[in-house]
């Protein structure tokens, strides 16, 4: 988290940094079913997650509606923690832009799911609970604005997501998912080739 210090009232304001931040991209602008994550150190009663209507705009508390629509996450960022600080004094402000993805195929719990800019691809997988054991985590799909694209989660390299992200973990193949079967099978034929032999 990044703090920065204004007048002698001491007002702090600050924003979540992470791995990631929000882009400068009005590509990567809030969509409907997106949230605000709004959180006031000293009003407790106001914090909370605020959901992004069909229209694009967002109802949040103190500063009332506000538009996302058309506008780069980082520029909406910077302006709804200056809408704060002229209304809030010596206090801490928070905003967080979450991301409605999907999150597909052989993972624990499939469903909508919201993510900061901060969580990798591995991160939103986990908040479906992880891959089960028949999942490829080698070869997670991103289908995105209707393409798609895969990103081996053990290449370290970062993937942010976006809005409307369609995340699919896909099924081993036959053999790593018959993997066991296999080698009893092959135990078993072993086994009986040897006693077949020794009689």
């Amino acid at each position: 988290m990044r703090c920065v210090m204004l007048g002698a009232a001491g007002l702090i304001v600050g924003f979540t940094t992470g791995f990631a931040q929000d882009s400068g991209s009005v590509a990567d602008q809030l969509r409907a079913g997106d949230m605000v994550r709004v959180a006031l150190s000293r009003e407790v009663e106001m914090s909370g997650d605020y959901l992004v209507d069909e229209t694009g705009m967002v109802a949040l508390p103190l500063i009332g509606l506000r538009e996302t629509a058309n506008k780069a996450p980082a520029a909406l960022k910077q302006e709804l923690v200056t809408a704060y600080s002229d209304q809030l004094r010596n206090q801490t402000i928070q905003i967080t832009l979450l991301r409605r993805v999907r999150v597909l195929g052989e993972v624990k719990t499939p469903g909508l799911y919201h993510a900061d800019p901060t969580m990798t691809l591995g991160d939103v997988v986990a908040l479906a609970g992880g891959a089960t054991t028949l999942g490829k985590s080698t070869d997670i799909r991103i289908v995105r604005d209707g393409e798609e694209f895969e990103v081996d989660l053990r290449s370290g390299v970062f993937q942010q997501v976006r809005s409307g992200d369609q995340i699919v973990v896909p099924q081993k193949g036959w053999f790593a998912r018959n993997r066991t079967l296999l080698v009893t099978a092959s135990i078993s034929v072993t086994a009986i080739v040897v006693g077949a032999m020794t009689r």
